[in-house]
């Protein structure tokens, strides 16, 4: 006779597991590369920064969209050597497409994009911040 191992926690998901282990891990991830990104403040604008390494700059388009930047191209490796004879192969080619909601305090009709030594650089103006208005009085 054989033992069972009864786990009452988790015999009702046994099914659940099976449909998650064929899905990938990250779903935006699955069809390209999405680049990793720097958004920081730099006073009187808000700064995009991402690394495209051997990413020609004619391969990248980017696009604002109701408050959206998209960022997407495609990379290209021309290598002489076969895919078989590959030790270890990290060095990704291929479509990437990686998008951001930006802050409502930017103006993006004066977007200003460049790319210099791999590192594509977007800036776009921020907002100039209401000033209060002070009304006089008038006292009779």
């Amino acid at each position: 006779m054989s033992l069972i191992k009864w786990s009452p926690f988790f015999e009702p998901f046994e099914g659940m597991d099976k449909f998650f282990d064929g899905m990938p891990s990250n779903p935006s991830r699955s069809n390209g590369l999405m680049p990793a990104i720097d958004v920081y403040d730099s006073g009187k604008s808000l700064v995009v920064e991402t690394a495209l390494p051997g990413v020609n700059p004619k391969d990248v388009e980017l696009s604002i969209n109701d408050g959206v930047l998209t960022i997407s191209g495609k990379s290209e490796r021309k290598t002489e050597v076969d895919e078989k004879d590959y030790y270890r192969k990290e060095i990704r080619s291929g479509q990437f497409m990686r998008q951001l909601a930006l802050p409502s305090g930017v103006q993006t009709e004066n977007a200003k994009a460049s790319f210099k030594d791999g590192i594509l650089k977007i800036e776009l103006d921020k907002l100039e911040e209401p000033k209060p208005k002070t009304i006089k009085i008038d006292v009779k």
